[in-house]
Order: C-alpha cells, then structure tokens, then sequence
C-alpha cells in the first residue's frame, strides 16, 4: 500500500475504535485490539478525518521541541502506513 502523502487525511477505519484495556488506552478493531502509548498515541488522536499528514507532523513537531520535522514527517508516514496494511487507518 502507498504511503500517505502530505495532503492525506488520516481516520480510524470502519469497525475500528478507540477503547481501554486494563486502563491503557487501545484501538480495538475486529481481528483484535492494539494498545496504544506515547506518540503512537498523540499520532492516533490527531487522525480525525480532518487533518492532513502535513498537520499532524507540524503539531507533533511544535510538541516534542528539539525534533527534526523531516524525521517526524517520515516517523508519522511510516506508522501510519503500517496501520493502513493492518487496515486500522484510512487516508
């Protein structure tokens, strides 16, 4: 599958959504649930539909002071990407 491009607006796939997991935050989809923390987590909040993939790197960048917003950019698109062939993000 193609990674997302900077216009690409990520969401939650259809059957997928956020839930708990002994107190962790989790997506939980239908072949399972994945337990999400740190920035997988601040990624998958900002996948809202609305967003684009450039957004999201520009709001990570601003909240992690010090990175390298290529680095983010690849980071996010890579995650994402991953999450699309397990058919947990859509964009």
């Amino acid at each position: 599958m193609p990674p997302p491009t900077d216009s690409s607006q990520p969401r939650l796939a259809a059957g997928c959504r956020w839930g708990n997991i002994a107190d962790d935050p989790a997506i939980l989809f239908p072949e399972g649930m994945i337990r999400v923390q740190g920035t997988g987590q601040a990624i998958l909040a900002l996948c809202d539909g609305t967003r684009t993939v450039a957004e999201i790197g520009k709001i990570l960048t601003a909240k992690y002071a010090g990175v390298d917003p290529a680095k983010v950019r690849r980071d996010v698109s890579k995650f994402l990407e991953d999450l699309q062939a397990r058919r947990i993000i859509d964009y």
